[in-house]
């Protein structure tokens, strides 16, 4: 459908390319009347540009004609890129093409509901089942209106286990949640699923911040045996005010960068992790500044480790973040970078889940998303 409509439009050819699960390459749709083409590198292709900048690239092609790389977006979400061949992109067609890979975005979506096939092409190699529960389970890795910008990202991709997280945005107030189950593999999996679950139904039933985690931690602690528990940060805040609160179990404090400094989030009390609390957990509360990016990360990310032994530390993670902004990278990209510098950081074995939630208050970035 896609192919026959670019054709219509005056393109010589369609290919549609989906990022894989760690956002290294672009893979290619195959298909009857597709040309064949080879999988591309996000960080070295201009497909790969179009997707990482949220961009459309036109070049000229040795046959008298213009080959354009527009993104795939699921609203802000990064899906992949569209490329398209044709003689000349003058602005109508231009129009037209940024209508078609709308299009076929949406087709993309709705037709993934009772398909594996899209799912099959983002594998390049075999997910864990305990992978495979967590990818599920996830909400899409990126949100953005003009008062918010949410993204995340989790590593390892095909063997992640215990970490993950989840987001609402429900009017002026956004609530999201970072957790990090204790253990590996499948357990770990079962574990951060029922207190996911669990989570949603709190927020979903409208109750306070103390409620929703002691509703996880009496779910973890009636359900699973020999102490099993999970750390995690729980957060809302209030897009109308700054006001951000949160209830701290066993975990990391938020993380607060203005101006590209790390700032104190106040006093806080932590509480013993989730499945092992004995009363309700106090609340935390901070006045987040217009512009602020506000962090949540499960440990795997600062004592990610060095062959030497040097931890990746919340130092070298807020002076990334600056200089990612500082390139102008949104946040789906900013974290996107991050995860291979911490894959990086441990000679690409990782020692432990690693995931991150960040997100913007009014920061303006939202607009980088959009093509």
């Amino acid at each position: 459908m896609v192919s026959a409509r670019a054709r219509e439009l005056g393109a010589r050819e369609a290919v549609i390319y989906l990022a894989d699960y760690e956002q290294l390459l672009l893979q290619p749709l195959r298909g009857a009347g597709v040309p064949a083409r080879q999988e591309l590198s996000i960080d070295g292709s201009l497909g790969g540009r179009a997707f990482r900048r949220v961009e459309v690239v036109t070049v000229a092609t040795n046959a008298r004609g213009q080959r354009m790389w527009l993104p795939l977006l699921d609203g802000v979400d990064r899906l992949g890129v569209m490329e398209l061949v044709v003689g000349e992109a003058t602005p109508a067609f231009q129009n037209a093409a940024r209508a078609l890979v709308a299009l076929a975005a949406e087709l993309l979506v709705v037709t993934d509901n009772y398909t594996d096939i899209f799912s099959r092409l983002r594998r390049r190699k075999t997910l864990s089942l305990a992978a495979e529960i967590q990818w599920e389970l996830l909400p899409p890795l990126t949100f953005a209106s003009d008062r918010v910008v949410i993204a995340g990202a989790l590593e390892p991709a095909y063997d992640i286990g215990g970490d993950s997280f989840d987001y609402a945005v429900n009017g002026p107030v956004v609530d999201w949640m970072v957790l990090d189950a204790v253990g590996h593999g499948l357990p770990a999996a079962l574990l951060a699923s029922a207190a996911v679950g669990t989570y949603r139904h709190a927020r979903r039933n409208m109750v306070d911040l103390p409620d929703v985690a002691w509703a996880v931690n009496e779910v973890i602690a009636s359900q699973f045996t020999d102490s099993r528990f999970a750390t995690a940060a729980i957060a809302r805040l209030h897009l109308d005010t700054g006001q951000l609160r949160w209830v701290n179990a066993g975990h990391p404090d938020p993380l607060i960068i203005r101006n590209g400094a790390m700032v104190s989030p106040g006093t806080c009390r932590p509480h013993p992790p989730l499945g092992l609390q004995t009363r309700k957990a106090e609340v935390c509360e901070t006045q987040l500044h217009v512009g602020d990016r506000v962090v949540l990360y499960t440990d795997g990310i600062v004592e990610a480790r060095s062959p030497e032994g040097e931890f990746f530390g919340e130092e070298r993670l807020v002076d990334f973040i600056h200089r990612a902004n500082a390139l102008g990278d949104a946040a789906p990209e900013t974290l996107r970078r991050l995860m291979r510098r911490i894959m990086e950081h441990q000679a690409d074995h990782l020692q432990d889940d690693a995931s991150v939630v960040m997100l913007e208050w009014r920061t303006g970035d939202e607009r980088q998303l959009q093509v």
